[in-house]
């Protein structure tokens, strides 16, 4: 007689308790995980959808929900680089974005996206702006410069840029056309009277490659023929 308490032993000759027609209970759970996860991304698919549909093209309150949905909330006017442009954009772009993915103007660079680097510097209305932190409707009517604006129509560099070059002050590049930019509006600010002043008032644009001696260097060489201008 079999004591109790010994744990049989299945005889490996015996039909199994689950066929092929019946699931074991780990593939029954399996499966209704799956299911969990189909119903709980469609369904959060639905809500986005739901939700997005409400909104009010001009960010303002709710329309209806049959609202009709376009890529483009507003046309804008701009002055950029001596041009008169047009463009439709969505309310929610970036004056970066705008100048990069629908003007083609690539030189202003995105880097951080917090405007903590400066790498998107450019100019509105004379003034430098981190361009990632600007609401492309807040340029409406407005000029704007970007390093594609800086050279003469002859081609001719401006002379930050000529700085730049003949102080080697760049490595990798990615940076340069904010840090130029910066450089250009610190001198007419009038904040370029020493190597000091130009650090503090450069410390917005930052190079990963340490160049920032060269830099200083280009800023003093270039600051004089800026400010005669």
């Amino acid at each position: 007689m079999r004591d109790k308490t010994t744990p049989s032993v299945p005889d490996p000759g015996a039909p199994s308790r689950e066929t092929a027609d019946e699931p074991s209970a780990g593939a029954r759970l399996l499966a209704a995980s799956l299911l969990t996860r189909r119903q709980f991304t469609a369904g959060s698919i639905a809500a986005t959808t739901a939700a997005a549909s409400g909104l009010s093209l001009h960010g303002i309150g709710c329309g209806p929900a049959d609202s009709p949905v376009t890529n483009a909330d507003a046309t804008l006017g701009f002055i950029v680089n001596g041009a008169r442009v047009e463009v439709g954009i969505d309310l929610r772009s970036s004056l970066l974005d705008v100048l990069r993915e629908q003007l083609q103007l690539t030189g202003a660079k995105k880097g951080c996206d917090h405007g903590q680097c400066g790498a998107c510097t450019v100019h509105l209305d004379g003034r430098r702006v981190a361009s990632c932190l600007t609401a492309a409707v807040q340029a409406d009517g407005r000029e704007i410069t970007t390093i594609e604006g800086l050279s003469t129509s002859d081609g001719r560099l401006h002379p930050m840029q000529q700085a730049f070059i003949d102080h080697d002050a760049l490595q990798c590049g990615y940076c340069t056309p904010g840090q130029i930019m910066a450089a250009v509006a610190c001198v007419r600010e009038g904040n370029a009277g020493s190597a000091e002043q130009i650090r503090e008032y450069m410390s917005g644009n930052l190079c990963r490659c340490g160049a920032y001696t060269a830099i200083v260097a280009a800023i003093q060489q270039a600051a004089p023929e800026i400010e005669g201008t």
